[in-house]
């Protein structure tokens, strides 16, 4: 089945089972609006959602990632921000919970998903060339929520780079 084509029902399943987030994490239009490095936004045709994030812009707390964490919140996640695009390629070395993994180009846009990284797996996750950014966010929740590649972070980390949804 294409990506354009769905079941009856489904996508408003999805857009209401976003929506249903957004309220319980209490988003509302103005906290979308809000630009900040301790929080992403995204959008897409499945809705929009705000995550707080803890940022992990330098080469010490890149390397440290979410290791050894036992749980994160559902409204959490760490974006891994770099200097310069690039070929990104993460693990799960030490990592205890799955997670989601979002690379994203310069732009703020989403280019692939990699789904329910296995928790210690030390084998190599490539994202694609030319990634600025990694958003890592619970196991299965990109799925969930209908996050789907093309939608748009809002972040300042995109600030230098004519970003899809700008600050």
């Amino acid at each position: 089945m294409g990506s354009s084509q769905t079941e009856p029902g489904r996508r408003s399943r999805k857009l209401g089972f976003a929506a249903l987030t957004a309220v319980v994490m209490g988003i509302g239009q103005g906290a979308l609006a809000a630009c900040s490095d301790g929080a992403v936004a995204l959008r897409g045709d499945w809705g929009q959602a705000r995550f707080s994030v803890e940022l992990a812009d330098d080469v010490g707390e890149r390397a440290r990632g979410l290791m050894f964490r036992e749980s994160m919140p559902a409204s959490s996640g760490m974006l891994f921000v770099y200097e310069r695009p690039q070929t990104l390629s993460f693990w799960m070395r030490n990592t205890l919970i799955p997670l989601d993994m979002l690379f994203v180009d310069s732009r703020g846009v989403v280019q692939h998903i990699h789904s329910n990284a296995v928790p210690l797996d030390e084998t190599p996750i490539t994202g694609g060339d030319n990634m600025l950014a990694v958003l890592e966010i619970n196991g299965g929740l990109a799925r969930r929520m209908g996050i789907t590649e093309g939608s748009e972070l809002r972040h300042p980390a995109f600030a230098a780079s004519e970003p899809a949804w700008p600050c």
